[in-house]
Order: structure tokens, then sequence, then C-alpha cells
């Protein structure tokens, strides 16, 4: 299959597929230093990560530069990076690119939850082959991250404080000692050492802390980088509305989003967030995550609520008919908030579209 085959063919491709042109362009020019296993420099992997419209590298990531320059630099060393942050902060989508623009692949992913083990993490058996054959280099089916040990490349570990802390720890040879033991195997095939190349990325949401606390001896094997949320609302508008387009015409719409719908959507997910109006009227916050990841989901069923049952582009009321299941995830008062903030909030904000979705209140469940 081709890389625009693929590219066509699932929705979500990864980074190192979706930008695979960026990278051909990026690494025929790159003449830095690179890192011994890295596919390209530290200059050019930054630049595929934040753009240049002079070489044609589109903005990847929105956020402070010199995240990227602190993230590409601790990768560089022998220390894991964890990106921490509140939810829909784009630390996966950030954890995706270095991936991609370091190992040339983004794939080597482990999700982390409470039914994450370790033989998901490290190894497991074709157990057919262990029976007829007892254990070896054949039997031994590689998880992420002996092969990410094994051929140099980047393992990521999305949700680290999800899992329970004795399958964390699993990381710590790998990390300190850069060595995976199998004991199962005798003589060179029982350790596995890395290759160049080789190190961790991983994510933990900042609500999550106290669920699995990280242990001591694991913290210190990581660089710890916080990603804040988008600080501006013309930041956060524009890249809400660059993703929910592609996103929406995937779907097959064929018309692009109203900007004015989608600065009510992000004004009222910005003031949700923070509990303070435009005006600098302080309001009651929501405990959901109001996040520029949401925004863009909100965005996307807007567009399809409003092509796929009128053939337009999407109103202020699909606004509001579309955020219930956002707003009242975690909890039942959430969902009262939101109703005052559209009886209270939205009208005293100018605009048709404001008008609107204060008028389409009545659109809320309950």
């Amino acid at each position: 299959m081709t890389t625009e085959t693929r590219r066509d063919a699932v929705q979500r491709p990864p980074a190192e597929v979706r930008y695979a042109d960026e990278l051909v362009r990026l690494r025929e020019t790159d003449d830095g230093e690179r890192p011994p296993g890295w596919a390209l420099s530290l200059r050019a992997a930054r630049t595929f990560i934040v753009g240049d419209p002079d070489a044609g590298i589109s903005r990847k990531f929105v956020g402070d530069a010199s995240l990227i320059d602190r993230a590409l630099v601790t990768l560089a060393t022998s220390r894991g990076l964890l990106l921490v942050g509140e939810p829909g902060t784009a630390k996966s989508l950030l954890s995706e690119l270095l991936a991609a623009a370091v190992s040339g692949d983004s794939t080597l992913v482990i999700q982390g939850g409470a039914a994450t083990t370790e033989d998901q993490i490290r190894y497991s058996w074709n157990y057919a082959l262990l029976v007829a054959e007892g254990p070896s280099t054949r039997s031994l089916v590689a998880a992420p991250l002996l092969r990410g040990m094994a051929e140099g490349r980047v393992v990521r570990f999305e949700e680290i404080t999800r899992c329970p802390l004795e399958v964390q720890d699993s990381l710590l040879s790998p990390l300190s000692d850069r060595m995976l033991a199998v004991p199962e195997l005798s003589g060179d095939d029982g350790l596995v050492f890395a290759r160049d190349g080789f190190t961790v990325i991983a994510t933990a949401n900042t609500r999550d802390r106290g669920v699995n606390e990280m242990s001591a001896a694991l913290k210190r094997r990581f660089n710890f980088e916080t990603v804040f949320p988008i600080p501006d609302l013309a930041t956060e508008l524009d890249l809400v509305e660059a993703q929910a387009s592609e996103l929406l015409a995937r779907s097959g719409v064929r018309v692009p989003p109203r900007r004015d719908v989608l600065e009510v959507l992000v004004t009222t997910f910005r003031e949700l967030r923070g509990g303070v109006t435009e005006r600098g009227d302080t309001m009651e916050r929501l405990s959901s995550v109001m996040s520029t990841a949401e925004a863009v989901s909100v965005a996307h069923a807007v567009g399809l609520r409003g092509w796929f049952l009128r053939g337009e582009a999407g109103q202020a009321a699909d606004v509001v008919a579309c955020l219930a299941g956002t707003a009242a995830k975690d909890n039942a008062d959430d969902l009262a908030r939101l109703r005052r903030y559209l009886e209270q909030q939205a009208r005293g904000h100018a605009g048709e579209q404001w008008q609107a979705l204060h008028a389409a209140r009545h659109l809320l469940p309950g």
C-alpha cells in the first residue's frame, strides 16, 4: 500500500504518514548534526513541529516553542520525557509529532489503563510455539517497549498514571540501565540492550494525580514538561477552525465551518473553562474538561449536524444541541451551570450568533 493510499484509507493516519512529504523534504535538506539514532537533527525536528512557511512546513503544534526545544533536548539525553497537563491540551499530539520527527515512526504506543499489564508493555508469547518448541526468539512476541529498545525507536506511553505502580515500574531498568531482561531465554537472547534512538515519551493528566502516583524512582528517570492550554482566543480559534475543517472534509461535508459560529463556540468554551467572561464578570466554572480538543469535537458535530440535516454549515443553535454531551460528562450539576450561562451570560454578548445561542437554550435536555 502506498503512502497516498494509506493516507486516504484510514480515518486518522499517523503523523509520519499525514506529513510524509514534509518529512522527506526536511531529510533531504537537513545538514545539521543528528543525535545517534535520530532521523532528523534537532533543528529540523523543531521545524517539523513548529513549522516554517518559507520551506512549506506547516505548523502542527500551537504552543510555546521553547517547550519543543526542551522536549527535543530531553529526548537526546538518557532520560525519558513526561508531558503533563490538563486533558485536551494536545499532549498526545505533541508526543506523536516528537516521535515522528525523532524516529520517523510514532506507532509504538502503550495505552495506559487499569487493565494494562507488563506483557502489553514488554513482551508476551505465542503459546502454540511455546508449547511446541519451548521459550525461543521465535515464540517471543515483542511489545512496544522491547521493540523500541531493539530497533532504537521512540516508545510512547499514554496516560502512564492510569497504570498500576508495578506496571509503571517495568520502565525502571530500560530507562536507567538501558536493558530489558527476558529471563525465559538463555544466553545472549536473555538480554535486550537499547540501541541508539530509543527513549520513552509518556503523558499524564493533572486530573489523574493521585490515581496511581508514580514512584520516586521512576520520576527521577523522567524530565517533566507541562503543556498549558492555549492562552489567547485568536490562536485557539484558528486551531479549532483548521482542525474542524479537516475533520469535516474527511466526513463528507462540502462546506467549511462558519467563522462567526466557531468564534461563539470557542469563546463559550474559554469562559466556561476559566470561570470569567470576556467582560471580566465572574461565573461558575464547569467541572467538565472544556478543552480545545473538546471544542474541535463540538465544532465537528455542529458542521455534521448542519450539513446532513439541512445542507448548510451549522448555526449557533447547533452549538447548544451539541454542547450537552460535552458539558455534563462528570457532574450532573454542569448541565444546570451551562443552562445558567446560556440564560445569563450569552445574552450579554453582542452579535447575531450570540443572540441565536441564547435563543436556543431550550434545546438543552432536561
